[in-house]
C-alpha cells in the first residue's frame, strides 16, 4: 500500500472517496480523503444533514453519502486528520472552488495568489484565496477557500504562501 510507505494515497486509494462526474456538476461536496481504520469519529456528529454515515465501530473509515452532503464544509475543521475537503466544480466556467483546513500562521488573506500543492507537497498551480474562514466553532482550524483551476481541483490539497516555505 503506497499510503503507508508514502503517507500519499494512491489513485486506487481516491478513486474510493471521490465522487461521480455527475454528482461533482450538482455543486460543493465533501470528499474524506481517510484510509486507515483508527479510533476517531468527530466527523460523523459534524454533518449537520447526517451525510457521514453512522460508524458501526469507531476504528471504521468514515462513509459519506454525496446526495446528502451540499458541501457547506462543517465537518472540514472537526477532522483532527485534516483529511476532509469541500470541492465545488460549478463555481466558474475555468475555475473549481476547494475548501481545504489550514492550521498555519500567517493565514493568508483573501485575494492572495498562493501555489496550490497536491499531496506530495509539489506546486501544481496557481490559485487565489476567495475567502478564509476563522471562527470559534472551526476548533481553531481555519479554512480556506480556494479558486483553482478545474483541472487542478481533486489534486490541490495545500497551499503555500507567496515567498514561503512549505508549511
Amino acid at each position: 500500500m503506497l499510503l503507508a510507505k508514502t503517507g500519499v494515497p494512491a489513485a486506487s486509494d481516491l478513486a474510493k472517496v471521490i465522487p461521480s462526474e455527475e454528482r461533482l456538476k450538482k455543486g460543493a461536496v465533501a470528499i474524506i480523503e481517510c484510509f486507515q481504520s483508527i479510533p476517531c469519529n468527530p466527523c460523523q456528529f459534524a454533518c449537520p444533514r447526517g451525510a457521514i454515515k453512522e460508524f458501526a465501530d469507531i476504528n471504521d473509515i468514515p462513509k459519506i453519502d454525496f446526495d446528502l452532503c451540499d458541501g457547506c464544509g462543517t465537518c472540514i475543521s472537526k477532522c483532527p486528520g485534516l483529511a476532509i475537503f469541500v470541492v465545488d466544480a460549478t463555481y466558474g466556467a475555468e475555475e473549481a472552488l476547494v475548501k481545504i483546513p489550514y492550521e498555519f500562521l500567517p493565514l493568508p488573506a483573501k485575494g492572495d495568489r498562493v501555489a496550490g500543492l497536491n499531496r506530495e507537497g509539489k506546486e501544481v498551480c496557481e490559485a487565489e484565496v476567495v475567502r478564509v474562514q476563522s471562527a470559534k466553532g472551526l476548533d481553531k482550524t481555519p479554512i480556506i477557500w480556494l479558486s483553482v483551476p478545474k483541472d487542478y481541483m481533486m489534486e490541490v490539497r495545500h497551499i503555500r504562501l507567496k515567498g514561503g516555505a512549505v508549511s
